[in-house]
């Protein structure tokens, strides 16, 4: 099989879905994958021949399902670093890598050392992990209720050679208050929770509801900051006066979560836009302990 024959053919199958840039640049990734074969070596030399296509034909057939490539790869990249994905857990995106860089941003602000950090519903580790890569001296905590989101996340964490410690434990349950791993306080809590509401499902690409984890993505309507209430009383316990509360946001829903903190002791709360100018990320500091 001639790769460029496969490209027409990818083409052929999938532009009308993706667009022939999006589907060009699909096509390499996987020739890079499957068969270590760049687009410059493609370019150079056209007549590029290979044994066997099943693997790369597999991948059209989930492509014309719209199974997103990352999925199909069972890799991707957050904040300049590899991370091994799966359908127990969402593809990271570039708006969480900006709540990342913010996290950072403030730590060095500040210049606190040795800090206790702790990322609530961490899924494939990707903001834990990226901490832990890029605030020296920080012992990382990163909770989620699924299972296999653990294990996946605990594969990232080897493959990035950072120490993480794992708690597999619900957020919305009452018991979570005694768990015995958990630090007297922690100095950092950041938190990618579920935010999207039932009646935004409309809007969104089928890849996304035909593929991801529902349990990392909706909330129902009647309660859709569930989630942030059980988070921010539990920094009450457990973060340390003065300590930072960081979370991505519904676009929808800044003004309900700048006056949820405000009613829950925290000051000096910063409502910050994404690069697509939606209000996406909150921030705000425990004033009592």
């Amino acid at each position: 099989m001639i790769l460029k024959n496969a490209q027409y053919t990818f083409h052929e199958e999938l532009d009308t879905i993706y667009g022939k840039e999006e589907v060009d640049s699909f096509f390499y990734l996987l020739i890079d994958s499957f068969y270590n074969t760049s687009r410059f070596e493609l370019a150079v030399n056209p007549e590029i021949a290979i044994d066997d296509s099943d693997e790369l034909y597999n991948a059209l057939e989930s492509l014309k399902k719209e199974k997103p490539i990352q999925y199909i790869l069972g890799e991707t990249e957050f904040f300049g670093l590899p991370f091994k994905v799966n359908k127990h857990v969402l593809i990271p995106r570039p708006e969480t890598e900006e709540l990342v860089e913010w996290v950072i941003i403030k730590q060095h602000e500040i210049k606190s050392k040795h800090l206790k950090i702790l990322d609530i519903g961490t899924g494939s580790g990707c903001i834990a992990i990226s901490l832990a890569k890029n605030i020296p001296d920080t012992k990382v905590y990163a909770l989620d209720v699924s299972k296999d989101a653990l294990l996946v996340a605990k594969q990232n964490a080897e493959l990035n050679e950072v120490n993480i410690e794992f708690i597999e434990a619900d957020i919305l349950s009452q018991s979570l208050d005694n768990w015995p791993s958990f630090p007297c306080k922690f100095d950092i809590i950041v938190s990618n929770p579920p935010y999207i509401r039932d009646v935004e499902k409309q809007h969104m690409k089928p890849n996304v509801l035909q593929n991801e984890p529902h349990l990392a993505l909706f909330v129902q309507d009647k309660n859709p900051l569930l989630f942030y209430e059980a988070i921010i009383k539990f920094a009450n316990k457990h973060l340390k006066k003065n300590g930072s509360l960081f979370f991505e946001i519904n676009e929808f829903l800044g003004n309900d979560m700048i006056q949820l903190l405000k009613n829950n002791h925290f000051d000096d709360i910063q409502l910050k836009q994404d690069m697509f100018k939606k209000d996406r990320m909150i921030k705000g500091v425990l004033i009592n302990d």
